[in-house]
């Protein structure tokens, strides 16, 4: 589980450490900066995948992304970090220094570092990178090199994870590439999850939907059954969702009391549609390490967030949560059926603060040096 999240430089987190629960709630008015947390949450997961730098590219590269209000001093410099009990990972990104290129919007990665414990310090460093050069410590305690020609826009925790040389790195990056982020479920007419499907065993929602009556009926069969109906009957009380094939294709049904026919995806609100897909997603049967939702009330009626909520409980008991959502109603929903960890957002000459948090608030953490 993740304790810790720390950012520095992104957009209007100029200096943000914020300690993260079993269940964690950002929120806050609108251009508080909840959306930039988000994001660099999902910059972290792209470390893993070697998709960061590209990522932030396609923002417009650092001149777009980095704090652009006053007190930045030294050299340019986003931070993204995070660490747990077990594990901790930061990683410094810099202006590029390749000249003679078309990919001038391509930051560099200057920095990385892996630790074991919540706090990074000399003794529980176990790999670090500077420039082009990656280092581990092996069993004996002793660094090793384990590269010398990194390129700049390769993390090393997408290149660095032999199982046997670097097993902490290796355990790190599957981590990380397990995070999952929910932000664009679609609801619309033309909705993936609207249309009959070749349906196999699925194990994990899409991130669009699309795979919505299989992942559903995998549930029904290897999953919590007793969840999925609480789920649904919470919601909509006496109502059954059922899949129906043909031809090998799956199609998600709702009947309803006094319905003489069950409405078929394709007929049923945004709303009613969408709180499905919630189920589908949460009640997985391969729960996620973290499991990031965006927003999750848009579309919904205000009498589905209860169950909503009572469906974000019951997932967190099994996988860590971090929900980022302007809905007072869903935050006090949440805080009925549990104690989440509350992280208000609000916005202080431009920059994001997290409001009541004083210095002497704030989780340990320590950056590691550029070098």
């Amino acid at each position: 589980m993740l304790d810790t999240l720390a950012v520095v430089n992104y957009r209007s987190l100029r200096r943000l450490t914020v300690p993260l629960g079993r269940c964690t709630v950002v929120t806050g008015p609108n251009g508080s900066g909840k959306s930039s947390l988000y994001r660099s949450v999902r910059l972290l997961a792209d470390m893993a995948g070697n998709g960061a730098v590209n990522a932030l590219a396609r923002e417009g590269g650092l001149a777009s992304t980095m704090w652009a209000g006053p007190g930045r001093k030294g050299p340019v410099s986003l931070k993204l970090g995070f660490a747990g009990e077990e594990f901790g990972y930061a990683v410094d990104l810099g202006l590029p220094q390749e000249k003679n290129t078309f990919f001038g919007l391509d930051p560099e990665i200057k920095s990385e570092a892996v630790w074991v414990g919540p706090v990074l310090r000399p003794a529980t460093l176990v790999a670090e990178r500077s420039g082009r050069l990656a280092r581990v410590r092996d069993d004996s305690g002793q660094w090793r090199t384990a590269s010398e020609s990194l390129r700049p826009y390769d993390s090393m925790i997408s290149q660095v994870a032999d199982p046997r040389e670097a097993p902490e790195l290796l355990a790190l990056r599957e981590r990380m590439r397990s995070w999952r982020f929910y932000d664009h479920v679609r609801t619309d007419s033309a909705a993936p999850a609207r249309q009959p499907r070749i349906g196999t065993r699925t194990m994990v929602l899409s991130h669009d939907g699309a795979d919505l009556a299989a992942a559903w009926q995998t549930i029904a069969e290897i999953g919590d059954t007793e969840a999925l109906a609480e789920s649904v009957q919470e919601a909509f009380p006496g109502s059954r969702v059922q899949v129906s094939v043909t031809d090998g294709r799956f199609e998600l049904t709702l009947q309803q009391p006094g319905m003489l026919r069950p409405l078929t995806a394709a007929e049923l609100s945004d709303g009613t549609l969408r709180y499905l897909l919630w189920v589908a997603a949460l009640l997985s049967p391969r729960p996620a390490e973290l499991t990031v939702l965006n927003e999750p009330e848009a579309s919904l009626h205000p009498e589905l967030l209860p169950a909503l909520a009572a469906l974000i409980t019951r997932a967190s008991e099994v996988s860590q949560i971090l929900v980022v959502t302007h809905a007072a109603a869903l935050v006090n929903a949440l805080r009925e059926h549990s104690e989440p960890a509350l992280v208000q957002l609000a916005k202080q000459d431009g920059q994001t603060v997290v409001q009541g948090q004083g210095l002497l608030d704030e989780p340990p953490w320590q950056w590691p040096d550029r070098g």
